[in-house]
């Protein structure tokens, strides 16, 4: 038998190639911001999910450099061999306070990333009733939930986008002992928020738990940036919350916060978070910083200012065949149809020194090719005057 899998990986590279589906990596040379140097060119980018515009804060940065003096740069073991740290358990601490208001006997866990969080979330609580739970996962759930549902082997439903009424059906019919709800709560692609209120509702009715991963809407949503639970005032002893800390927050990392029972579950059962190194000591420092700036004053008028951009953008007119899903977050999609058309737009874009996206198939539905434009508090309102002049001509030209 022949050896021939560098020939099959070169052959479907090529597929991708065909199709315009090949992913290639920009080199940022600068700091997180909306003003980068790209590839060797100044670049205004609506691409980051820095939306407070926290991650080249000099405060954040400073606390950071404070961490690496006190704790090294690494963490050296997992948190259950050596690797807890003081900065962990304070921050674990602070976001457990955080988030209390909607979550009865809060305690918090901090993992390395997102994608970790939800595999380990998912799996752990699955564990509990081996061959006895079913999961329900909305149909445009981030692929970390994908991943997680696959991880956790259980039964799976997935229905379809926000519908609440197929959801109702689906746990009526279930005779599973453990029963999951998992939805994000601000969707990527489309910048729109789950109906979390009628989604607990239906957990606290069918005995089920809902696990919302808030990656999106942590330091966004929310009077003082709690995220979507305290968007939508809720509370509950069933709700596990799922928030990053590399996006609203500027630094890295993400946690689960839930009923304290949940949380010693998962130290005890969650193999992403028990076989990995812990995430070093210094993000969780600058992390303490970060919260301290999202809750005050100044995170409340840098949610302002998200609220105003968003409405500028709002007002750009949209040529026939375009569409922009309501989204009142600071993901601000511009769906435009077919993969060649939104990487000529994207490419047009940059001869004018923007940088947007496009984001394809299959990461989107075919047909639904889009920019997807952030934005962040750090953006300027002439910033995005700039990007709609540039849009401007576009809408018949593409």
């Amino acid at each position: 038998m022949s050896f021939a899998s560098i020939a099959t990986l070169q052959h479907e590279i090529g597929r991708l190639d065909a199709q315009g589906l090949r992913r290639r990596r920009r080199t940022a040379e600068s700091a997180c911001a909306p003003h980068v140097m790209v590839d060797g060119r100044p670049m205004l980018s609506f691409n980051s999910n820095d939306y407070l515009g926290l991650a080249g804060d000099a405060r954040i940065a400073s606390a950071l450099q404070e961490g690496v003096n006190l704790y090294g740069a690494g963490s050296g073991a997992s948190h259950l061999v050596s690797g807890h740290s003081k900065a962990h358990e304070e921050l674990e601490e602070r976001l457990a306070a955080f988030e209390a208001p909607h979550l009865e006997r809060a305690r918090a866990l901090y993992f390395s990333t997102g994608y970790m969080a939800n595999l380990a979330v998912l799996a752990a609580l699955a564990a509990a009733t081996p061959g006895e739970t079913e999961i329900f996962s909305d149909a445009l759930n981030h692929a970390s939930i994908i991943d997680g549902t696959r991880l956790a082997r259980a039964s799976l439903t997935i229905y379809p986008h926000v519908d609440v009424a197929a959801l109702e059906t689906a746990l009526a019919a279930s005779d599973a002992r453990t029963k999951m709800v998992v939805t994000d709560s601000v969707f990527s692609m489309d910048g729109d928020i789950a109906p979390l209120p009628a989604l607990l509702a239906l957990c606290e009715r069918f005995g089920a738990w809902l696990v919302v991963d808030d990656a999106h809407g942590f330091g966004v949503l929310g009077e003082h940036g709690r995220g979507a639970l305290e968007h939508f005032k809720l509370r509950s002893p069933q709700l596990v919350y799922m928030g990053t800390l590399g996006k609203a927050a500027g630094v890295s990392g993400a946690f689960v916060a839930a009923h304290e029972t949940v949380i010693d579950w998962l130290v005890q059962r969650a193999r992403p978070y028990i076989y990995t190194t812990a995430a070093p000591p210094a993000l969780a420092h600058a992390l303490l910083t970060s919260l301290a700036l999202i809750e005050g004053r100044e995170g409340q008028q840098r949610r302002a200012q998200l609220e105003l951009l968003t409405h500028q953008l709002a007002a750009m007119p949209l040529r026939a065949g375009w569409r922009r899903p309501v989204s009142h977050t600071p993901i601000q999609p511009l769906i435009v149809g077919g993969n060649a058309q939104v990487l000529d737009l994207a490419q047009a874009l940059e001869g004018q020194g923007i940088w947007v996206t496009g984001i394809r198939a299959p990461t989107v539905p075919a047909g639904t090719a889009r920019l997807r434009i952030t934005l962040s508090a750090a953006h300027t309102h002439e910033d995005v005057a700039r990007l709609l002049a540039a849009l401007e001509p576009m809408n018949s030209e593409i």
